[in-house]
Parts: C-alpha cells; structure tokens; sequence
C-alpha cells in the first residue's frame, strides 16, 4: 500500500513539498504525519534535529511549524540557533503551501529566554553588534512573511524571546506563563531586536515605556490585558494555536497575504495611500479561481475548497 505525507521541511530546502512511499526499511527516518491522530506524533526511528527547524505536525493541510529546539538552554538563541533559525525563515518564505506559520519551542519550559548571555560573555563588541544586526535581519523576514504568523508562548518569553514573538502577527500565551517582558534596563542595554520599536506599534508609546523602564515581567493574564499577547489558553498555547491556525488556514491563501500586506502597510502610509493600497490588493485577487470557487460555494451551500490560485 501506498501512503502520502508531508516530509519534514528542510530547512535547506527552497520549495517545501509532499512526497509519497511505502512503507519499508529504507524509509525508516522519514517523519510521518498523524492520521486522524490529533496532536499527537508518529515516529518510527529517532531523528536528528537542529536547534531550529520546520515541521509539519498538524493533520489540517497548510500548517507549519518553526520550532526552537534548545531545551537545556530554555531557547536562548545563539549564534548557531540564529543561523538555523534564518535558514529556516528563508525556507518558509518561498513555500506556497504553508498557509500559517506556528512560532514555538520543542519546551513546555520556555518559548525563548532571550539571547544567550554566556556566549555573549566571550564575544566581542563586533561580534556582538553583528550578532545583533543578523537578529534584527531574520526578525525582519519572520515580520514580513507572506503568510499569517502565530508566536504559541509556552514558558518564559524574555528579551529577544519577546522581540521574536512581537515579530509574528498573533501570540497566544499558556495561562501557566509568569514571565513576559523586556528586561534589558536591567542588565544595562535596551531591547536590541526591535523591542523598542514593536512593543510601541502593539502596546502603544506609554504601556511599551512602562514595561521597558520597569523592566517588568508580566503573567500571561496580565500581557493580555495590555494588549501584549492577543489570546491565553487554558491548555498549552500550542494547543490553542493549532486551533486559531486551523481557523485562518480554512480561507484563501491569496486573501489573507493580501490582507496581511495591506494591514501591515497601514504603519507605513498616509490614510489615502493605504486606501489605494487596499484597493489594488483587492482587485488583483478578482480574476482568481479561489475567488470564483467562493462564489460558487456560496450559491452551492457549501464549504469553499480554496488552492491559492
């Protein structure tokens, strides 16, 4: 018999795409994706992964996954992490089929700590001021991917592991979570990834002061309050994420990257500008099947069964 999943995305990969085999001894180490099994993972042999890697783990086609991958270091984001994590950014960014992407660590203990302050012990202040532009640069490709992002904060999400979940569009937080800030006045810096710049643009200038003067570290309860993370699960964010990335994922592809283009652009341009932007955006998904197919699953009574054409 043969069966179709998803290959583990490789983070060297341009295109992501589907393969097919049956089942034998030589494909012992291909990953597999869950049938009908929820959340839950099959494996059959143990697979060597990085410290940051894409992953298709949801049964609901278009769904992706960056993963954090240094538990022992609660995701404190080293040289090679960062590497990795560009990588993998540069993946995602040219795969048609990824329709959500999902932020997360391999954790329950922490989504990122921040930079790694003991290899920054030994690094210069050149090494430093080019680890941090690299930061700056693969926060900039997470922000402007195609695709609608989702950061699933289980644990601490501190310093640079904050700037990293400010980068995607949605952050859904664990109730469990006691400690989202930017605590960098406390060692003597200030957010060097953006943090300045993004907690403004979320939280507005008074609350993004607030928390950066204080140094403060806020409960996952309290972050939605201010508007800092936009849902709290009762379960693991992971979990509520999965659902919220299900939700987005059932609309068409083309919409929700112009949506997301024309929303983003909204910082950037004067209102009459962005009105034209929207107005372009909109008439260039016109002439697309995924449109047509709406129209006629609206007159059919049916679910529209969009493939981003």
């Amino acid at each position: 018999m043969l069966f179709s999943f998803p290959t583990r995305l490789n983070v060297n990969s341009r295109i992501l795409s589907n393969f097919s085999f049956a089942p034998n001894r030589n494909n012992l180490n291909a990953p597999l994706k869950c049938l009908g099994l929820g959340l839950r993972y099959m494996s059959i042999a143990p697979e060597v992964k990085g410290e940051a890697f894409l992953e298709a783990v949801s049964e609901y086609p278009g769904i992706t996954c960056l993963a954090l991958n240094r538990p022992k270091s609660k995701n404190a984001i080293s040289v090679n992490l960062l590497k990795e994590l560009g990588e993998c950014l540069d993946s995602v960014q040219f795969d048609n089929t990824t329709r959500v992407l999902i932020v997360k660590s391999t954790s329950p203990d922490a989504f990122c700590a921040g930079a790694d302050l003991i290899e920054r012990r030994s690094m210069s202040q050149t090494q430093v001021n080019r680890f941090l532009s690299d930061l700056r640069a693969a926060l900039g490709k997470l922000e402007n991917l195609p695709m609608p992002t989702i950061a699933a904060i289980d644990g601490p999400a501190l310093g640079g592991g904050l700037e990293l979940g400010l980068a995607c569009d949605l952050r859904v937080a664990a109730r469990s979570v006691t400690k989202i800030g930017l605590p960098e006045t406390s060692l003597g810096i200030i957010p060097g990834a953006g943090g300045t710049q993004r907690a403004a643009r979320v939280l507005g200038i008074s609350k993004a002061k607030d928390l950066i003067f204080t140094a403060r570290m806020l409960p996952s309860s309290e972050a939605l309050e201010w508007g800092l993370i936009d849902y709290v699960s009762e379960t693991t964010a992971y979990e509520r994420s999965i659902e919220l990335a299900e939700k987005v994922a059932r609309n068409a592809p083309l919409a929700l990257r112009a949506a997301k283009r024309a929303i983003s652009r909204s910082e950037d341009l004067p209102l009459e500008a962005g009105l034209d932007f929207e107005r372009i955006s909109y008439e260039t998904l016109l002439p697309t099947k995924d449109r047509i197919e709406a129209l006629n699953a609206f007159k059919e009574k049916r679910r529209p069964q969009f493939k981003g054409e």
